[in-house]
């Protein structure tokens, strides 16, 4: 059996995309899908009950993702162990190909490769993704931006999700290099922001994971942004990515400085959250 944790927080509007996605196809006894609903106000967890088994509804009355998190990490049974974002499609041959992967015992850490939904999306948005699914993040070993697995040597490598935003990166440092992967021939689909707006606010909170986690890890966050930075600099010598790098750096441009202002004010933690993508479910 695969156990899979989806913390949910009011997703009524794409839970059921996603569960949609991973349970199509899926041998009975396979897979087990915990929904945690946590702190919701909508209909996320009767939508979720009503797909029966695999699929377990727990619920909290905190609106938290690391509780949530912790809390279905605590209830799940077995290994390989996902956990998914509510607003994310994965397909049940992504989940077996990545499982596949952890249970040789070589690799701790795993994901699928990412493909974003462009459909109906504005230049600006898709020039932004053109220069970011280019970075290193992106294509050298990325656990994060919608799901990541472990296997039980994994897991048992911490005790509990910390209090931070960037859930995914904690996850990826607790792996060297050689112990983790991004697995080719798997996929999962993130839907993005439909304005540039959208984006920049949903930046600033990846922003404030990087600012935690570099606290916990400071050389490895060191390393990594040089290799970010490193590969922007050789895409700034093809004349042809010129403008859509001009988008993604003034993007990155204006969340820094929304990030400077919040931390100001002491708000630099606010939980920012695009609704646009979720409409389009």
């Amino acid at each position: 059996m695969i156990s899979i944790v989806v913390p949910a927080h009011n997703e009524a509007a794409v839970i059921g995309r996603c569960l949609e996605s991973m349970t199509r196809g899926a041998e009975p006894g396979e897979l087990e899908v915990l929904v945690v609903c946590n702190g919701c106000s909508d209909d996320t967890a009767g939508i979720a009950r009503a797909f029966g088994p695999p699929v377990r509804v727990l619920e909290s009355p905190v609106p938290s993702k690391n509780a949530a998190l912790n809390l279905g990490n605590r209830a799940a049974s077995s290994y390989p162990r996902f956990f998914v974002d509510a607003d994310i499609a994965l397909p049940i041959e992504s989940i077996r190909a990545v499982a596949d992967v952890l249970r040789g015992g070589r690799i701790h850490g795993a994901a699928p490769r990412i493909e974003v939904d462009l459909q109906d999306r504005g230049w600006p948005i898709r020039a932004y993704y053109d220069i970011w699914l280019r970075t290193p993040y992106v294509r050298d070993g990325m656990m994060g931006s919608g799901v990541y697995a472990i296997s039980e040597e994994g897991g048992s490598r911490f005790d509990a999700f910390p209090d931070i935003i960037a859930d995914d990166a904690f996850v990826r440092l607790l792996f060297q290099p050689h112990e983790r992967q991004s697995v080719d021939g798997a996929h999962f689909v993130m839907t993005p922001p439909k304005t540039l707006r959208s984006l920049i606010h949903i930046n600033v909170r990846r922003r404030v994971g990087l600012f935690e986690m570099a606290e916990i890890h400071p050389e490895v966050t060191q390393e990594e942004a040089g290799l970010q930075r490193g590969a922007l600099y050789r895409l700034l010598w093809n004349p042809l990515r010129w403008p859509a790098m001009a988008v993604y750096l003034y993007a990155k441009l204006v969340c820094m400085w929304i990030f400077a202002r919040k931390a100001r004010q002491g708000r630099e933690k606010e939980w920012n959250r695009d609704d646009t993508s979720r409409r389009s479910a």
